[in-house]
């Protein structure tokens, strides 16, 4: 992310106003604004076939996946933040109600890049964990095959990592909070690792 120093101190009535007039998006960390980088073909194509696997697992239900352009709210005793997931999920219906952010995801899903991989691990997914809804985090690399879950229980985050590896054919994961299984390699499809 890249400070946008022409928009400091703003409210998020005023953010969320620029922004549906902007033509690049930016994200929002109590009143400042941040412009978001582009994306690679990998960081792209690996959004996409988790978005299209999990929008024919949740069609017919409650639920609704929205992939990148869709900001998550997130307010906090002191501040508030906008952030655009790689991938979010939500079942809620108080989330019809706002059609430019969703403030109860039950999933949500980064893509990591070498630009923002420490942001995601760290003050990002503190900012996601005090959003009682969220009942799991994935990270997906782009550099090896392999997808970090985290998954709340009670007051606390288990962690768990699959992977493909040469010991194992075909391994799955599995996303508990809407009850999807796959193959690891579903994610990677289409995707040169070995172009990065």
């Amino acid at each position: 992310m890249i400070a946008t120093p022409n928009f400091v101190n703003l409210s998020p009535d005023d953010y969320l106003e620029i922004e549906a007039n902007s033509s690049i998006k930016h994200e929002y960390i109590d009143g400042e604004v941040y412009a978001m980088a582009g994306a690679t073909d990998t960081h792209v194509t690996i959004a996409g076939n988790i978005f299209a696997l999990l929008r024919a697992q949740v069609r017919g239900s409650s639920c609704r996946v929205y992939i990148s352009d869709m900001k998550v709210r997130i307010q906090k005793a002191k501040g508030e933040r906008f952030y655009y997931p790689d991938i979010l999920v939500t079942c809620d219906p108080r989330d019809r109600d706002t059609p430019t952010y969703k403030q109860f995801p039950k999933l949500i899903i980064e893509v990591l890049s070498d630009s923002t991989e420490a942001f995601d691990r760290g003050d990002k997914f503190m900012d996601y964990q005090s959003i009682d809804s969220l009942q799991e985090y994935i990270l997906i690399n782009t550099r090896h095959p392999r997808l970090e879950i985290f998954r709340r229980q009670d007051d606390s985050w288990l962690f768990n990592t699959y992977s493909l590896s040469e010991d194992t054919e075909n391994p799955t994961f599995h996303i508990v909070s809407v009850d999807f299984t796959e193959k690891i390699a579903a994610i990677y499809e289409d995707v040169n690792l070995n172009n990065q």
